[in-house]
């Protein structure tokens, strides 16, 4: 084998030991910090869960104010423009 073709072989090697070594130090570190953290996860869940659901409610409420100001609005434009125009003009 070349030089070259050894120092590509090493060279690639170094890269997927490095690469699955930061991958293990990810895994262990995100799993110190979950049984660190153990049981605020479940109040800061529920928390979050309840904040949700209460910008969910006011959202609805806004939609639905939109909805019906647009139908309004409809209503107004519709009254505006009047009747259809019929494409003969009636003597």
């Amino acid at each position: 084998m070349s030089v070259d073709t050894i120092a590509i072989v090493i060279s690639t090697a170094t890269m997927l030991l490095g690469f699955f070594g930061a991958f293990g130090w990810m895994i262990r570190r995100s799993d110190a910090q979950h049984d660190r953290l153990g049981g605020r996860i479940d109040t800061v869940e529920a928390k979050l869960v309840a904040r949700i659901g209460e910008v969910e409610t006011k959202l609805g409420a806004r939609i639905d104010g939109v909805e019906r100001e647009l139908v309004e609005v409809k209503i107004a434009v519709a009254r505006i423009e009047g009747p259809p125009r019929h494409l003969l003009s009636a003597r």
